[in-house]
């Protein structure tokens, strides 16, 4: 009997663990009878799974940088659907226009995002100018100068080069390969099973890494005196997520393979969650998000994390432009509008307190995935834009109601 109730405490803890999760597989498995009732195909094809990640990347990699900003105290970017715009716009003059170097561009696109970023920051942390009024100004000032440098005109095509950094998958046979047997039938046979073999292997190393890093990290915190759950629910957590990468890995493996993109987005993932919970000044942002006078009284440089939060969410800002124009195939004076809402609400509905000093990497990426899904889901039904955009809101306020009161039972306690 006590074994019992001690598998059940353990579920217990990975559920509310990994409470937005299982809500992500729910509404899933939703759509996906709806969408069958409907005949409308299957939400869990491996294409689709495939378009929704290549589809929503952009909204995942700003929430990384978004989040950043919120546990500052609960502090938003409403700036970065301009910046995105703006940099994609100097991207498709530096690339297009001028032929300059793909590496050179991507480098100065970077640079630009970032110094954009820092010209928020510089306001926001040292002369005080409230986040929201200092970001307000840059949406429509970055908005305007991306219309003037492209003259009001999209720019495109850009070359396979630089599309080919965000839009192709792995493994993926070579031009010469592809020229020379692309025409055999046994070809295409074997690439598919070449391809489902490779990406099912770098799954399971992905899993495996996955792992390790855990392990480690947990000893690290038991080392270092600090509270982790039983292991009972810590093997729980690892065997869950590791079904998750492992359901996720034989679709990609079913289709093209791996996006590149998500390997991208994997990398700023692992990245950022790193940097938030394992690190000094990663942890200053959810001191200063619990209470900034107190931080500041407790040694902290808070204008000095501000201007951080800030200036990293304008380089983020560029990378998802160098995502979305190569996805586009263009470069556009109206990219970018409501991106900041989608990161915003990703990060919200992913755990992120309205309040500021909680959430996480992961949870603002499952956030992203979840809103993608809405889209997703609600476009192959066939319901209205207008509806789609109610629902979105609907969820979104539902999230920081649940926000707001768990906080106040957690107060009143």
């Amino acid at each position: 009997m006590e074994k019992k109730n001690k598998i059940g405490d353990n579920l217990k803890s990975v559920f509310k663990g990994n409470t937005m999760l299982f809500i992500l597989v729910g509404v899933m498995i939703l759509f996906e009878i709806l969408i069958r009732i409907g005949d409308h195909g299957s939400l869990f094809a491996p294409a689709n799974i495939t378009n929704i990640i290549r589809q929503n990347s952009y909204v995942a990699i700003l929430a990384t940088g978004m989040l950043l900003c919120i546990l500052t105290g609960g502090n938003i970017d409403l700036s970065v659907g301009s910046v995105v715009a703006l940099v994609g716009a100097l991207a498709g003059v530096f690339i297009v226009t001028l032929e300059m170097p793909i590496w050179l561009s991507i480098c100065l696109c970077l640079l630009m995002g970032t110094l954009i970023g820092a010209f928020h920051g510089f306001f926001i942390a040292y002369v005080h100018i409230p986040p929201f009024i200092t970001t307000l100004a840059g949406m429509l000032l970055w908005r305007g100068v991306a219309t003037i440098v492209l003259d009001g005109k999209p720019i495109s095509p850009f070359p396979d080069k630089y599309r080919n950094l965000f839009e192709s998958f792995l493994p993926n046979p070579s031009d010469a390969t592809i020229e020379k047997f692309g025409e055999l039938d046994i070809f295409d046979e074997f690439v598919d099973k070449y391809t489902f073999m490779v990406t099912l292997i770098i799954t399971a190393i992905c899993i495996l890494a996955y792992v390790v890093l855990e392990i480690v990290s947990r000893r690290k915190k038991i080392k270092n005196n600090y509270t982790v759950s039983s292991k009972g629910s810590f093997i729980a957590k690892l065997c869950v997520l590791s079904i998750v990468i492992l359901i996720l890995g034989q679709f990609l493996a079913r289709d093209r393979g791996l996006p590149v993109v998500l390997i991208l987005l994997a990398i700023i993932v692992a990245a950022y969650a790193y940097f938030t919970q394992n690190t000094v000044p990663g942890r200053y942002l959810y001191a200063i998000g619990g209470n900034a006078k107190a931080a500041k009284l407790s040694g902290i440089n808070t204008d000095n994390v501000m201007f951080f939060a800030y200036t990293n969410m304008g380089f983020i800002s560029a990378v998802a432009a160098l995502v979305t124009i190569s996805r586009m195939n263009s470069a556009q004076p109206t990219a970018g509008q409501n991106y900041e809402m989608d990161a915003i609400a990703s990060c919200f509905i992913g755990g992120a307190s309205a309040y500021g000093g909680t959430g996480t990497v992961g949870g603002a990426v499952i956030g992203a995935i979840f809103m993608g899904v809405l889209n997703n889901g609600m476009s192959i039904l066939g319901i209205d834009m207008n509806w789609q955009r109610a629902v979105k809101g609907l969820v979104l306020l539902g999230a920081v109601i649940f926000d707001v009161v768990s906080k106040k039972k957690r107060t009143s306690k």
